[in-house]
């Protein structure tokens, strides 16, 4: 999304709105503590928040923020949980009040829903369903689900989207980039900490959570990846009759995960339940790069033989091979305690300016991670710690790295399933194991000769373009040349003795 002059003075013409909602909630006064900002928006803030504060505003900042942003509306709802994995801007504390935020709102009529199925099937409602609930059981900002039955006897959740959510989702995200734009503005400190990129994340997520049909490919996808996997299984999606806006997908019968009580009631193994988490959680991250990210507890069923089932896989995560190498190695050294490793691979992954001290950083990463990392392996939150680090951005100038931010929400909110499913958990002992195993195997001369050809194969396929695009580019900057055909010969002759020797060793 390009600067827009037009979208600029609508996000001015709101602010307020804004600012009048944020005042009566008391968040206006928590600004004041944020250092980064400018001293005279800090001032400005505190003039507005004695003005216009609530006496029934809470005293919490995150708390503030979050009654802030229900009042607001469900674009608002949704950005703050976004918002939740930037501990780098707004520290730990607040990151965790913003993850429990509820995305709950009252849900549209029966009748509405009825007419919204009809629309995106072309079929009358009882054609499609021989049972359909007009009671949603869940109702969300962006969509609400109804149980209902399909022609054929299974039982299915259908997931439809709210009426002109398109509309105000669109609006919103297009004043969030506006504000986050003004925001690099009036503090070019802020520019760093790659606002408006992590705004233009936020819409690509939000386009889809507002397109039904890529949810049921991300479900199917991680089916693919889990088909193999013991303890956890992926509800399957009907393609035939799920649409943009409608989603229908299997019904699951299970006790919602952090239900205890219920659980040991119906006889479950505790510490199986949570070794299955821990290995799910490792081999959706390492093994496959691919993670679902809305892990809270109600997005988590255990069935009545004891499998794992998430459900609601509108937003997932994605981390490359390099990324995943980098988590692996850095949680390794977090767990040993290693912080002059920490500061080397960020220093190695190209975070740190060439300005920076590693031991500085060191010394700062074991002051604010010490005081976890010395408790019981099983109380450490290895997710916050993360947070922690991230927000030491600002002191030392790390380019924040937007892919993680997704996951280290995603690793609080593991943690947090973990402890209150099993208090005495050891998720992180759980998976270390598993870490080790995967980060052997992809160092191996084997797997590096594999990777290696791989890369010489999609060079070689890419040569004949660049070759062409080279050889373009000389004609339009230099006099004729003699023929560079003894050059491009050896230059083919070298890739492919390259590749006979790593199809050797492969």
């Amino acid at each position: 999304m390009a600067f827009d002059g037009l979208s600029m003075m609508r996000a001015l013409a709101r602010l307020p709105h804004i600012a009048w909602h944020l005042g009566r909630a008391g968040v206006l006064g928590h600004m004041t503590n944020i250092t980064i900002l400018p001293s005279w928006l800090r001032q400005t803030c505190r003039i507005l928040d004695k003005a216009v504060r609530s006496r029934r505003a809470v005293k919490d900042a995150g708390g503030a923020l979050c009654q802030a942003l229900v009042r607001l509306g469900p674009g608002f709802v949704k950005f703050g949980q976004a918002l939740s994995t930037r501990s780098d801007l707004i520290g730990p504390k607040l990151g965790r009040s913003l993850a429990m935020l509820q995305d709950r709102l009252p849900p549209f009529a029966a009748l509405r829903a009825r007419q919204i199925v009809t629309s995106q099937t072309g079929l009358p409602i009882e054609t499609v369903f021989s049972q359909f609930d007009d009671e949603a059981v869940a109702a969300a900002s962006i969509a609400q689900v109804h149980r209902a039955i399909l022609a054929d006897g299974r039982a299915v959740a259908v997931k439809l989207l709210r009426p002109d959510i398109e509309k105000r989702m669109q609006a919103d995200t297009a004043l969030f980039y506006s504000l986050a734009q003004i925001l690099e503005w009036l503090a070019p400190g802020l520019r760093r900490l790659h606002l408006v990129t992590a705004v233009a994340q936020f819409r690509q997520l939000s386009k889809i959570e507002l397109d039904l049909r890529l949810e049921a490919a991300a479900a199917g996808r991680l089916a693919d990846n889990m088909r193999d996997d013991k303890g956890i299984y992926i509800p399957w999606v009907d393609l035939e009759n799920s649409t943009r806006q409608m989603l229908i997908i299997e019904w699951i019968d299970g006790i919602r995960i952090d239900d205890v009580a219920n659980l040991t009631k119906a006889g479950h193994d505790i510490g199986k339940i949570t070794e299955y988490a821990a290995r799910s959680f490792f081999n959706q991250v390492f093994r496959d790069g691919y993670f679902h990210a809305d892990m809270h507890p109600g997005n988590i069923f255990v069935r009545p033989d004891g499998t794992l089932v998430p459900i609601d896989f509108g937003i997932m995560g994605y981390l490359d091979f390099r990324d995943r190498l980098f988590l692996a190695r850095l949680l390794s050294a977090m767990l040993d305690r290693d912080y002059d490793m920490v500061a080397t691979l960020h220093k190695e992954a190209g975070m740190l300016n060439e300005n920076v001290s590693v031991h500085q950083f060191s010394q700062s990463v074991r002051a604010v991670a010490d005081p976890v990392m010395g408790k019981a392996l099983g109380d450490v939150s290895l997710g916050l710690v993360l947070g922690q680090i991230f927000q030491l951005a600002t002191r030392f100038e790390i380019e924040v790295q937007p892919q993680f931010n997704l996951l280290q929400k995603t690793m609080m909110m593991a943690e947090g399933v973990a402890r209150q499913l099993n208090p005495s958990a050891n998720m992180w002992q759980l998976s270390r194991p598993l870490t080790n195993d995967w980060m052997e195997s992809q160092a191996n001369v084997k797997t590096q000769a594999r990777r290696i050809f791989d890369e010489a194969t999609q060079i070689l396929a890419r040569l004949p373009t660049l070759i062409n695009n080279f050889e373009k580019a000389q004609e339009r900057q230099a006099p004729p040349q003699p023929s560079v055909w003894p050059g491009r010969i050896a230059l083919l002759a070298l890739l492919l003795a390259v590749i006979s020797l790593f199809t050797k060793l492969n």
